[in-house]
């Protein structure tokens, strides 16, 4: 049942940069939602940090916000909260939700959703335990041009689907994994941090996938390291002169069944330069029917990233123009998240629904290491 009051939002991660500050509050703050949420509370890692976000945040909502730092028990157990949005680094996913859940509090926590399945599997159960409401950061699949596939589907214009295919990029300038990664960035290329290649956008497209049109219920990898080698650099893309070993694979070959019936095939490369001499193809996905085809296709540079970019749509090879899509689609897609989640109704992902990612990345990275057939 959609709620009478906004419902108060304590925010533990929200500073002066970043994914939380450049997407999650503007969506959450926007016009349409007003009636829906109120920022009360932040909570930051510093009383500093913490006290400029509370003054920056209280001049764009127009009244005073409170400030934690630290133990986020404190915002949690905040009477004046209602909602605890969590955005910080993945391995710190689990400390900083358990004493929200603790609290009996409702949350929104961003994808991954902790550093293993594990460590997701234990969140879930806390929430279970505890009858609260959850949502989490895989807003992909509020994409307006996901929304549109759908549609299409569900109007079974290409016929009885049969196969479907992703052949995807992520390249080397985008300094997240291995051949290069930013200085400052560099904990992403740490597997224990669980925000790899495979855990990211990996992870975002396969929840989007599964979404649409179903989930695995077998099948079977192959990873591939070929750049075992990472070299640090700074912002302005430059080598520092200090390298590292990689500790995850830049390649993965995923094919399988889904419990719809379609037999599917998933390619992910990474690492290779990109860029328009190249003429490499960044992101196509084509879902094939008996009647038909529907693709999605991006040439962008982070085209693969399909939670945060809107790709083209083209049924039968012909492109399909999507009312309101955008190249950068985010923002919307995350304001879309928050009104269902307020309204208490629609496709927003919960902790269950991350649990199931989880799985399901835990069971490629299990093919792939056994040689194996893996069945969920």
């Amino acid at each position: 049942m959609p709620l009478s009051a906004p419902l108060k939002v304590g925010f533990v991660g929200l500073s002066s940069s970043g994914w939380a500050s450049d997407v999650l509050a503007p969506a959450l703050l926007d016009a349409s939602l007003r009636s829906k949420y109120d920022l009360v509370a932040v909570s930051t890692t510093s009383p500093t940090s913490a006290d400029a976000s509370a003054k920056l945040y209280s001049e764009k909502v127009g009244h005073p916000i409170k400030s934690y730092h630290g133990d986020t028990s404190q915002i949690a157990n905040d009477p004046d909260v209602n909602l605890v949005a969590v955005s910080v680094k993945a391995q710190f996913h689990k400390q900083a939700i358990l004493p929200v859940i603790e609290a009996g509090k409702d949350f929104f926590l961003e994808w991954p959703a902790g550093s293993s399945v594990k460590e997701t599997q234990a969140i879930a159960e806390a929430a279970r335990k505890k009858g609260v409401k959850s949502i989490v950061g895989l807003q992909g699949r509020h994409s307006r041009t996901i929304a549109k596939v759908k549609e299409l589907l569900a109007s079974g214009t290409i016929g009885p689907l049969r196969s479907t295919h992703v052949f995807a990029h992520i390249g080397r300038e985008v300094t997240s994994w291995p051949p290069l990664v930013r200085e400052k960035a560099s904990y992403t290329a740490e597997k224990k941090n669980g925000v790899t290649r495979l855990d990211v956008p990996i992870g975002h497209q396969l929840d989007t996938f599964t979404y649409l049109l179903g989930d695995f219920t077998s099948l079977t990898a192959i990873d591939a390291t070929l750049y075992p080698t990472g070299t640090l650099v700074d912002d302005d893309g430059k080598p520092t002169g200090k390298t590292f070993p990689s500790e995850t694979p830049d390649h993965f070959v995923i094919s399988g069944v889904l419990s719809s019936g379609l037999v599917a095939n998933l390619f992910y490369r990474g690492g290779y330069a990109s860029g328009p001499e190249t003429g490499r193809r960044q992101y196509v996905w084509e879902i094939d029917g008996e009647d038909g085809t529907i693709r999605l296709e991006s040439d962008y540079l982070y085209g693969a990233f399909t939670n945060i970019f809107e790709p083209k749509l083209y049924l039968n090879g012909k492109e399909v123009a999507v009312e309101g899509a955008g190249p950068v689609g985010s923002l919307d897609s995350v304001t879309t998240a928050w009104r269902e989640f307020a309204e208490g109704h629609g496709k927003f992902a919960t902790i269950e629904d991350a649990l199931k990612n989880r799985r399901l990345l835990d069971a490629i990275e299990r093919s792939a290491k056994e040689g194996k057939r893996v069945s969920l």
